[in-house]
């Protein structure tokens, strides 16, 4: 395969912050930047030669976006398959479509994961009522129940057996009626996920793991490196390296896992895209997540995941604008401390509108600092 050079054109489909993010390192390796998105006023907008809109589904304004382009990207599963096929009929979509027919669909995800030898918790696919009221007792009483289809930071999704006595028959209803997957609730030790990258050449890199923390969930705060022992670290590192390889991975893929309190590592989900957990990588390691994706997709050598200095990020969701606007000028007196903004123009209780970073001597510290300086907002 011949690289794609800078001065060539990529096309991300999807223009929210992980867009934007993606364009702005792309910009630094002197890449040329179109994007499609339904809001033409969406993050990456104000950092791309052209946006096109239209909606996840909209296939001919995919193709479109791919007609003048060189190569194409995204930064959401939700595109459907329709809309990929439209793009890669001007320039080759990464990744590729097969990855992303069973990634977006969490049933034929979690049966992949198992047919291929990977660890995951117990669940149940569901694709009535009366599959959901048999899944309950069969996974002890406690269980989230997930859209098979869309949904992330806990949207299309419902928790059975926590206090609230959702019944089967609402939750059902509450998801539309749709197929879910039924997954038993763990008693988990710590989150963590591991970035891998290939590109279509076959080259494989995996960044040091990352520890996530979440509220409502939603991550709240995440840190690079995490502190799992060291030969959890090297099973996390062996299963996404894997999964890379026998999904003919072309670009990134965020592995979450869980490791649970009796010492087993599992994997809960996986992201074909940046992900918000790593976006610490563009002050932890040499190479940030954002850089790698387009040198992955490009078919660029891909670049150095080398830790530099423990760090951790803290997302700021909208609910810091409701009262007043933050005081991001109290924030940056914590030494270390970077901010930064996704340009959206609403905020909103639940949306992501930016994140502080910062560094630290130990993932410790680096949490700590970022935690102060959030509190100070």
């Amino acid at each position: 395969m011949s690289a794609i050079l800078p001065g060539a054109t990529i096309g991300i489909l999807g223009g929210g912050q992980l867009g934007r993010m993606t364009a702005m390192a792309a910009r630094s390796l002197g890449y040329r930047i179109q994007v499609m998105d339904p809001d033409p006023s969406c993050p990456a907008r104000f950092v791309v030669d052209a946006c096109f809109e239209g909606s996840w589904d909209d296939a001919r304004a995919a193709a479109n976006l791919a007609r003048g382009c060189d190569v194409i990207t995204l930064e959401i599963e939700q595109i459907s398959v329709a809309s990929l096929e439209a793009a890669q009929k001007y320039a080759p979509v990464r990744p590729g479509i097969a990855m992303m027919r069973t990634i977006q669909d969490r049933i034929l995800q979690k049966n992949w994961l198992v047919e291929h030898g990977l660890p995951v918790g117990e669940f149940r696919t569901i694709e009535s009522e009366a599959d959901l009221e048999a899944a309950i007792p069969a996974l002890g009483g406690r269980c989230f129940v997930k859209s098979a289809r869309g949904g992330y930071d806990g949207r299309s999704q419902v928790k059975i057996g926590f206090g609230d006595p959702v019944s089967a028959a609402e939750a059902w209803r509450l998801l539309g009626e749709r197929p879910a997957v039924a997954e038993q609730a763990l008693d988990l030790e710590k989150e963590i996920s591991v970035m891998v990258a290939r590109t279509p050449n076959g080259e494989v890199k995996s960044y040091p793991s990352a520890e996530n923390y979440h509220e409502n969930q939603i991550l709240a705060w995440s840190v690079i490196p995490s502190s799992v022992p060291a030969d959890v670290e090297a099973k996390a590192q062996e299963m996404a390296r894997r999964i890379a390889d026998q999904m003919q991975l072309e670009g990134i893929l965020a592995v979450e896992m869980f490791l649970t309190r009796d010492g087993r590592l599992l994997v809960n989900e996986l992201a074909p895209r940046p992900h918000n957990s790593y976006h610490a990588s563009e002050r932890a390691c040499v190479t940030s997540q954002f850089e790698q994706i387009v040198r992955a997709v490009c078919d660029l050598p891909l670049g150095d995941v080398a830790l530099v200095k423990p760090a951790a990020i803290a997302n700021l969701l909208g609910d810091l604008w409701l009262n007043h606007e933050p005081k991001f000028d109290r924030a940056l007196t914590v030494p270390g401390v970077g901010l930064h903004l996704y340009e959206k123009h609403s905020a909103r209780a639940g949306r992501k509108m930016g994140h502080l970073s910062a560094i630290g001597d130990t993932p410790q510290d680096a949490v700590a600092r970022v935690l102060e300086a959030k509190a100070l907002l």
